[in-house]
Formats: C-alpha cells, structure tokens, sequence
C-alpha cells in the first residue's frame, strides 16, 4: 500500500469526522524497514518517522538527516533509563513515558541539556498485565507528577488489546486527555487508524500499510 494512499484514507476519515485533514500527523513507523524502502518514503517527501528502538534508530537516522532536511522522528517503543540521553540527541518526540523512574531520569536531562523533546504518557487503557503504559487510574496523578517536573507532556498515547474493539479504547483516551487538559493523541496503526481518526487522534502511527512487511529473522 502505498503513502499517498494512506494520506488519502486519512484525509476521507478527516471529511467523514468533520476534521482538517492538517490535524491528524501520519509517522510512519519504520522499525525494522530496510533502509531502501525508508529512502522511497523520504524520497516521496514524508518526513515525520517512528521508531520502536533507540539503538535501531541511532543507526539508521543520522545519515538519513544529513541527506534529507526537516526529519522529525518519534520515539514509540519503551524507553530505558540508560538509553535516555542517546534518545535526547535522536528523537523529537517521546511516545511512551510510562513510569515516575523515567520522567525524573527525562525531567533531569532536560535541567542538564537545556531541552527536551515534547512527550506523550502511555495508557494501558486495556490494563494488559504484559504491557506497558500507566493504569486508567493512575493517569491523572502520573500526569501531575510529570507537570510538577515540568516536562512538557502535550498528549496520551495508547495501544489497543488485539482482541478488543480499537474504538473503545480510543475513546476512552480521548476523554482521558481532556479530563486533564491534554490536545494530543497518539492512537491507530496501520488496521485501524481511521477509527481513531474518528475518535480525535492528532498522531496515528503507520507502518507495514506504507512500507510492507517487517522481517522479523
């Protein structure tokens, strides 16, 4: 499937919901891509990319930017204590601020590094034992928590159980968001993100619908 498709899939679930096509931002995710399919999508003028692994993106980024102007990269998978200052330097955006131990390691960085990436909080709306994110309940205070350490949290990211209904979930982010005076939203991949679209997200997350299959040998 290619971008242009998925830009125009986005752009119909904008009109059927009433929105400006310029409110929701595609990333395309690009873990685990050969670096020639990620070369097409740039080449076709795309520069907003996600990426699951610092590591992963630390050796595939930086040549990329000095070939190409304007990338912006978001950090969508966990994130480590001892990655956090590499991450820094790579990424533009964080997704998955999830725990107190990584906002203060994030919060002192910024105090050391004079900035910091705009962040998202994860929500495990599906209160999955094996995932990450922080509990329903426990959001509104793990926000303050982060405000209190002045980060700059601009939104929720979620993703859905398998075997749920994605639309339930994205709604119940979105009014997440606004009990705590949150704009953004990080919710839909590639199977679903037009029901998010639906819901309010700002950010969907797409990746094997833009570049195809991951190999995961």
């Amino acid at each position: 499937m290619a971008l242009q498709e998925i830009r125009d899939r986005i752009s119909k679930a904008c009109d059927s919901s009433g929105r400006a096509a310029e409110s929701v931002q595609l990333i395309a995710v690009s873990k685990l891509q050969p670096d020639s399919r990620v070369e097409a999508v740039l080449e076709e003028g795309h520069r907003v990319f996600g990426e699951n692994r610092v590591q992963e993106a630390a050796g595939k980024w930086p040549a990329f930017r000095q070939r190409y102007d304007g990338v912006k990269l978001h950090l969508l998978g966990p994130l480590q204590s001892n990655k956090a200052r590499q991450a820094f330097e790579l990424f533009d955006v964080i997704h998955s601020v999830d725990r107190p131990k990584i906002a203060k390691a994030i919060a002192r960085l910024a105090d050391e590094m004079g900035h910091c990436p705009n962040l998202f909080v994860q929500v495990n709306t599906g209160e999955e034992p094996q995932k990450a994110g922080v509990m329903p309940d426990d959001l509104d205070g793990f926000v303050a928590e982060c405000r209190a350490l002045g980060l700059p949290v601009i939104g929720l990211m979620c993703i859905p159980p398998v075997d749920e209904e994605p639309s339930l979930h994205f709604a119940l982010l979105a009014k997440m968001a606004k009990r705590n005076g949150l704009e953004g939203l990080s919710m839909g991949m590639s199977g679903d993100f037009e029901k998010a679209v639906a819901q309010g997200a700002t950010h969907v997350r797409v990746g094997s619908a833009i570049f195809g299959a991951r190999d995961y040998s």
